[in-house]
């Protein structure tokens, strides 16, 4: 494969599945004094990824569950972050601005911090109460971090008996990074006519629905924005008829993520709509990947992981069909701001 080291893939997604006992142990623990609800609260690209385990949580557990962005509530605090909150921070650097001033916050509002984070000797992994260290790069954070979010909300539910089959679901997620390899090893072939579509146009409205939602929203925003500078609009498949639609015309790009959990349909409408009015509709859909041994549920659970694992191969193509290194940035932690 292209510009990758299967080992380290492997080293990385294995060392997140590794983390799940401890997080579980950790949960149990908070909940046992009384915890009484949860924020996912990271910044930029982490906040994004912290999505799917925060609506697992408020579409199926009483457990109160908030998302946030930490620059806006350091400024006005909530009433609902108090000493008996969970409060998780993703940060792959550990030193993420807007988060480490969050976490003086949440440790002023006694909140029992998890800091999910790729390095220990940071202001993030030194200051959380309950530091989950698993070292990862850019390209291998995604995965990552979606499964240390998903066991967190799988091992709150488990603990409230709002969830029967726990040890099944942790059992096929543990097979997870294998079968993420192989879906790369099959998919290689095909990514580089999908980075064709990206390099072929200056401008593209991704979209999705579900859980495939923030894969389209941080693909767009921190890979082809920040990564490549290329002129996306991400929009989510529900507000897609409520006017994005209207910018659709022959020649515009539309890039549609496709999941399998209930929000499919969302999807399936924008992919029946497109086509009648532009010729630059291109789909990545997760169904068309095989995950032997894992179950339509849990096939549900981890669409955005397939599509961040199956959208590193495209990027990996289009970084060097453009001469655009995924690592270029003009203002990104270069200038103050």
């Amino acid at each position: 494969m292209l510009n990758f080291d299967e080992q380290r893939f492997l080293r990385i997604q294995s060392g997140a599945v590794a983390l799940r006992q401890r997080l579980d142990d950790v949960v149990v623990s908070c909940l046992e004094k009384g915890a009484e609800n949860v924020f996912f609260l990271g910044t930029g690209g982490a906040a994004i990824l912290m999505q799917p385990a925060a609506q697992l949580l408020q579409r199926r557990s009483r457990f109160p569950a908030f998302i946030d962005l930490p620059a806006e509530l350091f400024i006005t605090g909530s009433v609902n972050l108090t000493e008996k909150s969970i409060v998780v921070i993703p940060s792959l650097s550990g030193t993420t601005k807007e988060s480490v001033a969050l976490l003086a916050k949440a440790k002023e509002a006694g909140a029992t911090v998890l800091s999910l984070v790729g390095h220990e000797e940071t202001p993030l992994g030194k200051g959380g109460d309950h530091a989950f260290v698993n070292f990862a790069e850019d390209d291998t954070s995604c995965e990552s971090f979606y499964l240390q979010s998903l066991f967190i909300a799988l091992s709150i539910m488990r603990h409230r008996g709002e969830i029967e089959n726990y040890d099944q679901i942790a059992g096929e997620l543990e097979r997870l990074p294998g079968l993420l390899l192989e879906v790369k090893r099959d998919y290689e072939d095909k990514a580089e006519t999908f980075a064709r579509v990206l390099a072929g146009s200056d401008y593209h409205i991704v979209t999705g629905a579900g859980n495939a939602w923030p894969e389209a929203f941080y693909y767009g925003m921190c890979i082809l924005e920040e990564m490549q500078w290329i002129r996306t609009r991400p929009v989510h498949a529900s507000d897609f008829f409520h006017g994005t639609l209207e910018l659709v015309e022959k020649g515009v790009s539309v890039i549609l993520f496709k999941g399998e959990d209930a929000l499919r349909p969302l999807a399936d409408r924008v992919q029946n709509f497109a086509p009648n009015y532009t010729d630059r509709l291109t789909v990545l859909d997760t169904a068309d990947f095989a995950l032997p041994g894992i179950s339509q549920e849990v096939r549900g659970l981890v669409s955005p992981i397939v599509l961040a694992t199956v959208l590193e191969r495209i990027s990996a193509h289009l970084e060097v069909m453009r001469n655009h290194p995924l690592t270029t940035r003009r203002y990104y932690k270069r200038v103050a701001y």
